[in-house]
């Protein structure tokens, strides 16, 4: 038996859990109820404030989370991925355990403690269940590539009498920019899609894009709901072709 043989049962899985619900949603997003072909869905989009708003606010909230995820997690996965700072692996295991949790049920919890607590849900509340659920999204894309960066760079801009701070900046930064951009992309475009976390620490008063694909497919609007994923993934589409190329950049540059 060939070992390409192995690689059957990883794509059949792939093919009906992945590619065939991907082509699904497109062909239910260039359908009208009757099955017949129309652009009505997508160009409908462009013409529902309710949705463009909502799309606007999804926009925000994910920028803002990223944002602080970043600043969060980048010095996080600094530290972790400095032996002088962090010589115990243990360290690492206590950033992995939320993620061991079923984040609806982190979120739960988090809603629970805010109630307990007396906070009322709004912005900042959902702002922070976000980073809770997504930090880790973002620190362990720039640990691995920290941990992995090849440290000669380091040594030889301090033999050639680069300060610390300089060398942070001049070397690690841009090295790790690869590591960043990965985890931009697992924190922000979850961020945009999602609805849970949203209803939970808001009390649906604030509503992200995924909770406008969910009210569509309750309502049975199965075509405009498809076309609203179908939006999603080509964002995700284009957004990933960008990274891509951006990484393909940065290793010439390297």
């Amino acid at each position: 038996m060939k070992r390409s043989h192995w690689s059957i049962p990883y794509a059949v899985f792939l093919a009906i859990f992945v590619a065939l619900p991907l082509v699904l949603i497109m062909v239910y997003a260039l359908q009208d109820g009757q099955g017949h072909f129309t652009l009505s869905n997508i160009t409908r989009f462009f013409s529902d404030k309710d949705a463009l708003s909502t799309f606007a606010v999804s926009i925000e909230i994910a920028i803002e989370n990223t944002l602080i995820c970043i600043l969060l997690g980048y010095p996080a996965a600094w530290i972790l991925a400095n032996r002088q700072l962090n010589r115990s692996a243990v360290t690492i295991v206590l950033f992995i355990l939320p993620m061991w949790i079923n984040a609806l049920m982190r979120t739960l919890a988090t809603a629970e403690l805010f109630n307990i607590l007396g906070i009322q849900l709004g912005k900042g509340t959902l702002l922070y269940g976000m980073v809770y659920d997504y930090l880790p999204f973002m620190i362990y894309p720039i640990y691995n590539v920290l941990v992995k960066m090849d440290k000669s760079y380091q040594e030889a801009a301090q033999d050639l009498g680069a300060t610390p701070w300089k060398v942070f900046w001049k070397i690690t930064v841009p090295l790790s920019m690869p590591g960043v951009t990965s985890g931009v992309l697992m924190v922000f475009m979850p961020t945009v899609s999602t609805f849970a976390i949203s209803e939970f620490l808001t009390n649906n008063k604030i509503k992200l894009f995924g909770t406008i694909i969910q009210e569509n497919i309750n309502a049975s609007m199965w075509n405009y709901g498809a076309a609203l994923a179908f939006f999603m993934l080509v964002i995700i589409g284009i957004t990933t072709m960008f990274s891509g190329n951006n990484k393909e950049a940065e290793g010439a540059l390297i």
